[in-house]
């Protein structure tokens, strides 16, 4: 998450060693969240054949995760102001382990309901938090190291679902659960270990609050912010409308679940990549250009997806990848030029929260109840449609960003 920071004090920062570490723990709990998050995309055909559940149902169990995860990041950042954030991070961490281990042991829906609402609850606490450690370990260097946060959620969810189809393939999703609970506890304990204490006198937790709040770059308040949330819901709907129906997609072309968890890594490293490519397609074509770029690309793609026989379809994975990740990166860079009032931190908090709460409610009450009524092909085609539907906003909003902006649209 690119939040940036700065002091310029030294005495403001950490150590290197100190700071290293922090980046090192901050980077694994990152990986094994977003591996969390992404896994139960692997997991919706186990459940949907186990319990008899509709495309509603299956939107709504992720929903559980991901609007737990949404609804609870500004409470998990006041908290973390009466106990810090090391602990929290570490008590979320074993919260989000918890969950699923209780999702494991789980004998029917109610428990596996209970498992991923608590697993999303764990998991609010991360992102806000890492980024104000990462922010204050390394001060007015802070940028570069938060990049590399960013990129290790990708490697989570590069490496986690593939790891849970293998580990399905071998054993029970049980017993799966178990294991990436495991995996999780261990985590907590790495987060304990390696970060630093919070500081104690006030001057040190002042400095703190500096370093965290101060965002370098921010400019004056803009007026299309609501524009700028409104176009992140559609992006960040039509992404996991998408990866909702891709599962069921795959094995009506014949894809085993060990194919399953391949493609989505494959389209998990692509997001990955595209964080970075279009970050340089923003600087040199423009916000606009590139969003319209991507967006454009991300709904043509997956109606490829959808009509292409299997291995062509998996070949085009990461591609799809790059563009439907990369549109979010471009667009979180433009949350301090907008930010209302110049108060980016609120901006950047209010622009998550409602993209994935927007996200984690449509996709049980609209493209779930699509794919009951027309099938996945018809609601992989709505993700597209979806897609498209930036286009026009994104054009709104050209003129109210910034002139250098303007000049490349």
């Amino acid at each position: 998450m690119s939040v940036a920071s700065v002091p310029t004090a030294s005495s403001e920062t950490a150590s290197p060693p100190e700071a290293r570490r922090t980046l090192l723990a901050t980077g694994v709990n990152h990986a094994l969240h977003d591996g969390y998050t992404d896994l139960i995309y692997v997991l919706l055909p186990v459940w949907q054949a186990e319990f008899g559940l509709d495309y509603v149902a299956l939107a709504f169990l992720r929903s559980l995760y991901n609007g737990a995860l949404a609804a609870l990041q500004m409470p998990a950042s006041r908290l973390a102001q009466a106990w810090g954030a090391r602990i929290v991070l570490v008590l979320g961490t074993g919260l989000s382990a918890a969950g699923y281990a209780i999702a494991g042991a789980s004998g029917g829906l109610v428990g596996l309901g209970v498992g991923l609402l608590l697993g999303g609850a764990g998991s609010s606490t991360q992102h806000p938090l890492a980024s104000a450690v990462i922010a204050r370990a390394y001060g007015a260097a802070a940028r570069g190291p938060l990049g590399t946060y960013n990129f290790t959620g990708d490697l989570g969810k590069a490496a986690v679902p593939p790891l849970v189809g293998l580990l399905l393939t071998l054993s029970g999703w049980r017993h799966a659960l178990w294991v990436i609970a495991g995996g999780g506890v261990l985590v907590a304990v790495l987060v304990g270990r390696l970060l630093p204490r919070e500081p104690q006198s006030r001057s040190a937790q002042a400095a703190a609050k500096r370093a965290t709040r101060r965002v370098a770059g921010a400019s004056p308040p803009g007026a299309g912010f609501g524009l700028l949330v409104a176009i992140g819901m559609l992006d960040n709907a039509a992404r996991p409308a998408f990866l909702l129906y891709l599962p069921f997609l795959l094995q009506e072309k014949g894809a085993a679940l060990t194919t399953v968890g391949l493609a989505l890594s494959l389209v998990f490293i692509g997001g990955a990549l595209g964080k970075a490519v279009c970050g340089r397609l923003g600087e040199r074509l423009g916000v606009t250009r590139t969003v319209i770029l991507t967006e454009t690309g991300t709904a043509l793609a997956i109606l490829a997806v959808i009509v292409l026989p299997l291995a062509p379809g998996l070949i085009l994975l990461p591609l799809l990848g790059v563009m439907l990740n990369g549109t979010s990166s471009v667009l979180y860079g433009t949350v301090p030029e907008l930010a209302p009032g110049g108060r980016v931190e609120r901006a950047f908090a209010v622009f998550y929260t409602w993209t994935l709460g927007g996200s984690a409610l449509a996709a049980p009450l609209l493209y779930g109840r699509l794919g009951d009524a027309a099938g996945p092909h018809w609601a992989a085609v709505a993700a597209a449609g979806t897609a498209l539907a930036v286009v026009p906003l994104m054009l709104a909003l050209a003129p109210r960003l910034g002139a250098a902006d303007r000049q490349r649209a």
